[in-house]
Parts: structure tokens; sequence; C-alpha cells
């Protein structure tokens, strides 16, 4: 079924518009989406424009508001608290096809998407796994939410795939983009031991940090390598060109319905950037075939037996985690150090 009043004229001008979370400078999260954002105004007949650094809340509703009232065809909110804004807009204007970023509610003119970005963490933590020598790895992380804890999750079964004896210790900044705070974090693993950092941060601060100690780091969102050459082994990225392109394809060609829509390394929105110099080969060959393995399908993260972190299993042996158990992962796995609130 398609989404109310999604039928547009071919010949006619798609206004796309797009809220961000944090600078689109900060080569993080509002960085990536913003090279997505570039890649459809390439396209003939679409007009683009964005907000950045909208705090979440009311000031969000205000912004998407504004957008609506200008007659926007399509409205993409790009950070998880957006969503109950992004709701109450939406159905004031069924007209407009709204798309939000990483929740889970959706109206007939809305819908929810995001990527399957744990599949190229669990790629770092064979990285990491494989390249420290403390058998600490540091994780500097946002808020405890489900998008959160899912990458950490699939961090660290990546790194206790390659290496048993990882642990990976979590620090929560309670924030998305704060670059001081973030590099605090970081230093206070760094603290403890760590000597591979990774991060859920829209920064490269923790970056920064983990170069200013001579160990290593693991990016996100983008490439980070030129903010810490000498410590970054890899990042996990987003490339959200092709699934945008592919909404405002089929918002223009009346095809576009409400669902969720959730890609990975398979469609090409999420993969590694390239490795840094001081990863051998056989850690490249081990991580692209496993690379390879869960591209065709034939490796799932979440296999079982998956533990959490008290023992108990919440994955059998034979079974693998449904995407409604992802979605709402609230829990840490066997490995992790840290409280998951």
């Amino acid at each position: 079924m398609l989404g109310i009043g999604t039928v547009h004229a071919a010949d006619k001008e798609l206004k796309v518009g797009f809220v961000y979370v944090s600078p689109i400078g900060d080569a993080g999260y509002s960085f990536a989406h913003d090279l997505g954002r570039q890649a459809i105004a390439k396209m003939d007949g679409v007009e683009t424009s964005y907000v950045e650094s909208v705090p979440e809340g009311a000031d969000a509703e205000r912004v998407i508001m504004n957008m609506a009232r200008k007659n926007f065809d399509i409205i993409f909110t790009t950070s998880y608290g957006y969503m109950d804004p992004t709701l109450k807009v939406a159905q004031k204007f069924p007209n407009i096809t709204f798309m939000h970023c990483s929740g889970y509610k959706t109206a007939p003119n809305m819908s929810a998407y995001f990527g399957r970005i744990y599949q190229a963490r669990y790629l770092a933590g064979m990285v990491a796994g494989k390249m420290t020598k403390s058998n600490i790895l540091g994780y500097a992380a946002a808020f405890p939410i489900p998008e959160v804890i899912r990458g950490i999750n699939a961090f660290t079964l990546g790194a206790r795939s390659v290496n048993p004896n990882v642990k990976v210790h979590v620090v929560w900044t309670k924030t998305w983009y704060d670059p001081a705070t973030e590099k605090e974090a970081a230093k206070s693993l760094l603290d403890v031991g760590a000597d591979v950092i990774a991060q859920h941060q829209d920064s490269p601060a923790a970056q920064e940090a983990a170069q200013e100690r001579g160990v290593y780091s693991v990016g996100y969102n983008s490439d980070m390598s030129a903010f810490a050459p000498k410590a970054h082994l890899t990042s996990v990225v987003w490339n959200w060109a092709p699934f945008y392109t592919t909404v405002v394809e089929k918002v223009r060609k009346g095809e576009w319905k409400s669902d969720h829509y959730w890609w990975g390394l398979s469609e090409g929105v999420v993969d590694l950037a390239p490795f840094g110099e001081m990863v051998p080969q056989d850690v490249r060959d081990l991580v692209n075939a496993r690379k390879a393995e869960i591209k065709e399908g034939k490796f799932k993260v979440f296999a079982g037996p998956v533990k959490d972190q008290s023992g108990k299993e919440r994955v059998a042996a034979g079974d693998v985690a449904p995407d409604d158990m992802l979605l709402g992962m609230t829990w840490f796995v066997e490995g992790v150090v840290g409280s998951n609130e």
C-alpha cells in the first residue's frame, strides 16, 4: 500500500529536507548523513536543505514543523530523539513523506530506517581483538539505548571471536557530540589499561586521546584516520547515498510505502574504512573473509550461543537473534564491563 499523498509527478522538483543533531563539519554522524544529502542534491529535479545542531525535543519539533509548513516533499530526521517530534508533525501533514533514522515508530506517511552498523562493528571488534596486547578494549559511548548497546555487543562478539580473553570496558558520556567530554571518557578508559579505544560518538576526540597516549583506536561514522593517523586501525563508517537516492526515486515514482528499512553491508550502507598501515595482512585477510560471509548471508553476528553479562543464555545455539530482539536490546553480552544504564 502506498503512503498517503506520496505520488509525485515525474517532472516535479522534489524538496528534500534534513535535520541533524550535530554539526556537519564534525567528521561524524551528521557529516556522514550530509554526504548522503549531497548525493541526492546532484540528482535531476531535487532541491535539498538542512538544519544542523538541532537539540532533541521541542527544538526538533519546531524545526521539523517549519520544514513541513514550507511544503517539503520528504523530510529526513536523523537522530533517535527526533522520533516523537517527527511522528507528531507527520500526523499533521499527511501529504509529506517523513523518514526517521534509528527509531521504531511509523505512520502511513512515516518510515523508520537505519543501517545494520552492528555488522561493521563486529568486524572492527575483530581488528581490535587481534591488535590489543592488554586484552582491555575501551568504548566511549553516548547513551544506553538499543542502537548503542547493540553496537557495543557486536564489537565485543567480534573481538572475542578472535581473542576470548578480551574485555570491553564501557564509559557513558550521555551526549552525542561534546568533544571535551568524549576525550575525557577516552582518557578514563586509557587509565584502566585499554590499548584500543572505540567509540559511539560524533567527534574524533577519542581518536586523538588514543594517539596522544600511543595506543590504537577505532573511529566511527566516517574515516577518522586523518585525526589520528598513528592510532587509527579502521573506522566503522556509514554510506547513506544508496539509501537516500532509493527513497527519493521511490517517492518520485509513487512507489514509496511506510516500512522499517534496515540495510547493511550487502546494500553498501555500512562498511569499514581502509585499514591503518599497522594492521598486519593476516588480520586484514581474516576480517575481509568474515565480511564476505556477512555480505553473503553465511554468517550472522548474533548467532547463538550468546550469553549476557550474568552468564544467562539469551540466544541458544543454532538460533539467530531476530530483528525485534536486536531493535530492543538493553542487555550487554558476556565480556562487556560496565553498566547498561
